[in-house]
Formats: structure tokens, sequence, C-alpha cells
């Protein structure tokens, strides 16, 4: 029991970093219908950026996920402005390889920049590396940021949403974007607000997966990107809860399956997942179907 505790413990965890990398895909879905491949690139240049915020400027922790963020906006909104906007008009397939392009670019421009060699975060010291006991289960004061952090801020992204002016400019881009730049509505604001928004969530979750792991390197958005992409999937993408629910589970699942049966069969269960549920229910969890006139 206290083995599979502590299993549950490790999985919230992990499952919280692809729940953040995974509202930041089903975000700019449900605005213009593309999967961004680029947002786990822009997740791996924020865990660089709180990196040389904590080795060369020595930065505290909260001002370095601060600088991430703002790096990782800046960085989304201008790719989103360089490389997608151009092409709103294109065809899906165009704007999806234009995508894995701009992912490419990033990936091996910041191997250019720093080198292919793996960089190790200096180690963490004070109330983020203290560990605590509940039982015989150990829960790290990391993972309960970690978790907190996730849930706090998809507390906060449903609020604008759900609340705000600029959320129910969202939500009527969503449904169509023509009437509602017929409405007053700023399409194109309201769009870079969502990789704003996207952006941002994905530089916490690289200084937060720094931290926890203790090491980045320039390809380590690729699979983590792939998973929270299948964890957007299996919640319904376009759906921020559904992002949520979909994180916590694979992350659970790929912890469950290293710790009980064969660390080497995690990532072939997490895909075999995506399969299952593009067989069985492919609009995901909350997903809805949507009519597409002809």
């Amino acid at each position: 029991m206290d083995q599979f505790m502590q299993q549950v413990i490790n999985g919230l965890s992990l499952g919280s970093i692809y729940a953040l990398i995974a509202l930041g895909y089903t975000m700019v879905y449900g605005i213009i219908n593309l999967i961004n491949f680029a947002h786990c690139d822009i997740y791996m240049i924020g865990a660089y950026v709180g990196y040389f915020c904590l080795t060369v400027f020595k930065l505290d922790f909260v001002t370095t996920v601060l600088v991430a963020m703002a790096a990782c906006t800046v960085l989304g909104v201008t790719i989103e402005k360089v490389a997608y906007k151009p092409l709103r008009n294109s065809s899906r397939i165009t704007a999806l390889i234009t995508a894995i392009g701009v992912s490419l670019f990033l990936e091996y421009g910041m191997m250019f920049l720093v080198g292919p060699n793996v960089r190790t975060y200096p180690e963490i010291t004070g109330l983020l590396a203290e560990k605590f006991n509940i039982g015989s289960v150990i829960v790290s004061t990391q993972q309960v940021i970690i978790v907190g952090i996730s849930l706090l801020l998809m507390v906060l992204l449903q609020f604008i949403v759900k609340k705000t002016r600029i959320g129910k400019g969202m939500r009527a881009v969503t449904l169509d974007a023509d009437a509602a730049r017929l409405m007053g509505i700023n399409v194109d604001s309201t769009i870079s607000f969502t990789f704003v928004l996207g952006s941002a969530f994905a530089g916490i979750a690289g200084v937060l997966v720094g931290v926890y792991y203790n090491s980045i390197n320039p390809l380590m958005g690729y699979l983590p990107g792939l998973k929270a992409f299948i964890a957007a999937v299996f919640g319904g993408i376009g759906s921020i809860p559904g992002a949520m629910i979909g994180g916590y589970t694979i992350g659970m699942v790929e912890v469950m399956v290293s710790g009980y049966a064969n660390s080497m069969y995690k990532d072939a269960v997490v895909f075999a997942i995506l399969i299952l549920i593009l067989i069985v229910r492919p609009t995901g969890l909350l997903g809805r179907n949507v009519r597409e006139k002809v």
C-alpha cells in the first residue's frame, strides 16, 4: 500500500507537468484548430532560461520562474506572428507542417547555441529541498509546489476564459472567428493572447522540470510534448479541464507501469492509450462532436 501511495504522489507530480504543457496545446487548437508542435520546444527553452537565471545570474526561484514565463511569452507570440499568422487561411496540413518545422528549428537552433550536452540544474536548497513523511510515503516540497501550481493555473485559466472580457472573446473566436470579427472582437489580439497564456505555462513547466529532474537538453521537449498532446487528446482537445484530467491520467499510467512492470514499456503503453482513444472515443473524455458544414 505504501508503495502504491508513493507511486500516486510521483504520478501526480509528473501528470502536473504534462497538464501544464497540454493546456497550451488545447488552447491553441481550440482557437485556430492548429496542433502547435513547437509548443513543446517553448517548454524546453523555458527550462534553459531558468537554468541560466539560476547559474549565471544567481536569481531566486520565483524570479527565475517569472523571467522564464516572460521569455517564453515573447517567443510564443513571435512564432505566432511570424510563422502562423501568414498561414491562417491556408490548409490545416500547411500549418501543421509549419509547426513541425518551427519545432525542429527551435531544437537545433538551441543545440547550435548551447551545444548538445546535458546541462545539470544547480542544487536547490532551502524550502524547495525539504521532504516530509506521510506515514511511510515520502513527499518533497517540490512535488507539492508542482501540483499546487498546476491546479492554481487551471483555476486561473478557467476564470479568465469564463469570467473575463478577453475570455469571452476567446470563446467567441473558437465558435466562429468571422462572426466574432463582425461583432467587434479583435481576432488577432485574441489569438495572440492565447499564445501568451500557453507559452507562459510552458515556461513554468520547463523550470519545474529542470528543478525536479535536475537535467535538461535541447531535445528534452520532444517526448514530453508528444505525451502532453496525448493527454490533451485523451481529455478532449479544446477542453481545459480535459487537458488537466488527461495530464494526470497519462502521468499516473506512466508511473504505475514503471513501478509495477517495466519502465521500458511506459512509452508503449502511453501511445497504446492514444490509439485506443482514437478508436473508441476520438473526441476524448470531455470533447464534443462538432459537425462541419460542407
